[in-house]
């Protein structure tokens, strides 16, 4: 079993605290990543994990053995900075075949594993060469490429990705977890990159100020947001989102903020009742708001002037100017092309995939 378990984790630089009381489990043979913006502490989370970084509390767990005393030697994991750290003296066959030279592996072994893997990333005709000699995409396969060959029980990385082209790196987000999959390594992985987060994960761990936001599938991340933060964060664009009050009339419920009133859908007014909660921010992401130039015959709907429309090949962002507020809609190319700036537009949304949160504790209410 190579379960990381991680309990009341706090790690702290000065008066900041980059890692404030972290509880995070991964699997055995899961891929999890941590996602966040810049500073949220995602890397040094990664870092105590692989005892880099001492814990100012906490535990952490590899398997059933407690690893905060061990040294990074000892707690058979493979990491890959975000930076090369390759051996300049050495081959880049060298740099790869070193960790299992250090196990004492047979020769003939440690050269097919060596060329299996270098065939792998693409990087079978660099293998006489030396990192001053490698361009930066080359250098970090070369560093993936040696951490790979270890078969390590657990697989640290640091956006390992980002400096390849984006082509490659498409093609290395697949083979990466493919990869991991065949050899069943438990896997921890950081980025800032959501694509590289809601393809690659088993799990995601959105972390925001040292605190743990959400932990849970792409899937759940995506449709279910925790909170505020997670459902602005996760997603391009972003999720819609604009303040105010739920109020009664004539037995229905209205969502009031700025000059927008519309009436809510019927299970969203009874989810916030239940909980007590009136002022709410409410959200909807672009893809699920739909576009007319005749007002609905429907209560839900939101008026509104096209600003601007941003072509994305097959498809349009239509930025939708509503007081002080821009909202973003995503609609086909052919459907945005129709309207021009200044038009006045209907919104409707999907009432079953819209959010409710918590205006004081910025928490899901819908």
């Amino acid at each position: 079993m190579s379960k990381v378990k991680i309990n009341k984790l706090v790690k702290k630089f000065g008066s900041t605290t980059a890692v404030d009381n972290l509880d995070l489990e991964v699997e055995d043979k899961e891929f999890v990543v941590l996602l966040g913006p810049s500073g949220c502490g995602k890397t040094t989370t990664l870092r105590c994990i692989a005892g880099l970084e001492a814990p100012d509390s906490g535990e952490i767990y590899i398997g059933d053995t407690l690893v905060n005393d061990l040294p990074p030697k000892d707690r058979d994991i493979a990491m890959v900075f975000q930076s090369y750290a390759l051996y300049p003296h050495m081959t880049v066959y060298d740099n790869m075949a070193f960790p299992l030279k250090i196990r004492k592996m047979e020769k003939s072994e440690i050269d097919k594993k060596v060329k299996q893997v270098a065939e792998l990333l693409q990087i079978s005709e660099l293998l006489s060469r030396k990192p001053k000699q490698l361009s930066g995409g080359q250098a970090q396969r070369v560093a993936l490429g040696r951490s790979i060959v270890r078969e390590p029980k657990v697989w640290l990385m640091d956006e390992p990705l980002s400096n390849l082209d984006a082509k490659l790196r498409l093609y290395m987000r697949a083979e990466l977890k493919r990869l991991q999959k065949e050899l069943s390594i438990t896997t921890v992985y950081v980025t800032h990159d959501q694509a590289e987060a809601m393809t690659m994960g088993d799990r995601i761990a959105i972390m925001n100020k040292g605190l743990l936001q959400q932990y849970a599938s792409p899937d759940v991340v995506f449709n279910k947001p925790r909170n505020v933060f997670v459902a602005g964060f996760v997603g391009s664009p972003p999720t819609n989102m604009v303040e105010g009050i739920i109020r009664e009339q004539n037995g229905k419920s209205y969502f009031e903020g700025d000059s927008l009133k519309f009436r809510l859908p019927d299970a969203a007014a009874k989810a916030a009742k239940a909980k007590g909660v009136s002022e709410v921010v409410f959200g909807v992401r672009p893809r699920d708001m739909y576009i007319s130039t005749t007002k609905p015959a429907t209560e839900t709907f939101l008026p509104t002037e096209l600003y601007i429309g941003e072509p994305l090949g097959d498809e349009m962002v239509l930025d939708l100017k509503m007081d002080s507020k821009l909202f973003k809609a995503i609609v086909k190319q052919e459907v945005g092309e129709k309207f021009k700036i200044g038009d006045k537009l209907f919104l409707t949304f999907d009432e079953t995939r819209m959010h409710l949160f918590d205006r004081k504790t910025e928490e899901l209410v819908y």
